[in-house]
């Protein structure tokens, strides 16, 4: 049984969340949370049927370890706006450690971290492949290049909207052009496609942000163009996008025979999966699915794949439709919805595996409070010179003359009466 850093860390958090989540204390139950547990508990039992317990103990273990513990983690201890600028402000911090790291390993192929971790402990297994435009795609400390890209790329909307929050001009997109300039760093198409995506969802939000339906006209652009792919081209939607979103035409086609041979998987095997198992595909396929949400289809059923989509749509669509934010929340969950769409949109050409899909899951829950959100109180007006008092704090007493002279016109009005 694997246990690194952050599965020890999740291990040790998870019973103390969940108990804090059923006793009310990180609010009230939502269709996400029953969604995220639902998943986890499919996962297991379809992994139970398909190979039987004993021989599947640790592999369930680690599936509810990383779903339920990443999940739950950022459920419970992200609840106000602090907290969540805390955590963004945090993962920026470690992009920029990496950096410097990145840069070395992009130009010279060495990997410095990987090399010095693995002096003490054992670490992910250094890939070595070729190089494009001459640099080496880096790796950085991750099991491979394109997470290392996801990872980083995937904090460009967060970083544009919650730490560029009150910045104007240029100094908005320091942070946003240096995370994105890391993720460059592992030469990958899907983290770069992922943040051309956010890109184009920021600069749609800035071009019309007086337009309160502009997202609805969004959308329904893209479901104009889905229509025109699907009525128009000799490919799905789903093969026009994986075909195309690639550095390497060759890599698309790759993806599409995976798709073709995937999806007759789960055509075959629909309500359990086949867990892990092989797949039927061509001799000189290799067994890797490049495809997020086909493999969870493939291993659990369509009924895994569903909640867990289903987990992602409740949480985004309850954040959206969220009404009566302030305008720093408004800023917040726009970063949060367009990084979980990015996922989602990426998914299709990448797999989560490890920390990446442990990084996926602590996202999702990182937003929830959004649902809980009060609008803030609109301040008092005060005048110059003055003092405002607190509205909850009773009236200051009158002073003793104004007292006795209020008793003493009462008597007096009472004597003429």
């Amino acid at each position: 049984m694997n246990l690194s850093v952050y599965r020890i860390v999740l291990l040790a958090t998870l019973l103390p969340c969940l108990f804090m989540w059923v006793s009310g204390r990180a609010g009230p139950i939502r269709l996400a949370d029953v969604a995220v547990l639902s998943f986890s508990l499919w996962a297991s039992l379809s992994l139970v049927v398909v190979h039987g317990l004993t021989t599947m103990i640790e592999a369930i273990g680690i599936l509810n370890i990383e779903t339920l513990g990443a999940y739950f983690l950022a459920r419970c201890y992200i609840r106000t706006p602090d907290d969540f600028r805390n955590m963004v402000r945090l993962a920026c911090w470690l992009v920029m450690i990496l950096l410097p790291f990145a840069l070395y390993e992009w130009v010279t192929g060495q990997k410095p971290l990987l090399t010095l971790f693995e002096t003490v402990f054992p670490t992910v297994e250094m890939t070595r492949m070729e190089p494009r435009m001459g640099f080496w795609r880096v790796q950085g400390p991750f099991g491979h290049s394109i997470v290392f890209g996801l990872f980083c790329g995937s904090l460009l909307a967060l970083a544009y909207q919650v730490l560029g929050y009150g910045r104007k001009g240029l100094s908005r997109w320091v942070r946003p052009a240096a995370v994105s300039f890391t993720a460059f760093l592992s030469m990958s198409s899907a983290p770069i496609a992922g943040m051309v995506m956010q890109l184009a969802f920021i600069g749609w939000n800035l071009a019309l942000h007086r337009i309160s339906y502009r997202w609805k006209i969004f959308w329904g652009i893209v479901f104009l163009g889905y229509l025109v792919v699907e009525f128009g081209s000799n490919q799905t939607p789903v093969q026009f996008y994986i075909s195309r979103f690639t550095f390497d035409p060759q890599t698309g086609w790759y993806r599409l025979l995976i798709w073709d041979f995937g999806s007759a998987t789960v055509a075959s095997n629909p309500l359990f999966g086949i867990g892990m198992g092989d797949w039927a595909r061509l001799p000189w396929m290799g067994d890797s699915v490049d495809n997020f949400w086909l493999l969870i289809a493939m291993r659990h059923g369509i009924p895994g794949v569903f909640l867990i989509f289903a987990a992602c749509l409740a949480a985004i669509c309850g954040v959206a439709y969220r009404k009566g934010v302030d305008e720093k929340v408004e800023a917040y969950r726009s970063g949060y919805v367009i990084c979980l769409v990015m996922f989602m949109l990426v998914g299709c050409t990448v797999h989560f595996w490890a920390a990446t899909y442990a990084w996926f899951l602590f996202l999702l829950g990182s937003g929830i409070w959004m649902l809980d959100a009060k609008p803030a109180e609109a301040a008092l007006p005060e005048h110059p010179g003055t003092r405002m008092r607190r509205p909850d704090r009773k009236p200051a007493r009158p002073p003793a003359a104004i007292e006795r002279k209020g008793r003493g016109e009462r008597r007096e009005a009472e004597g003429r009466r």
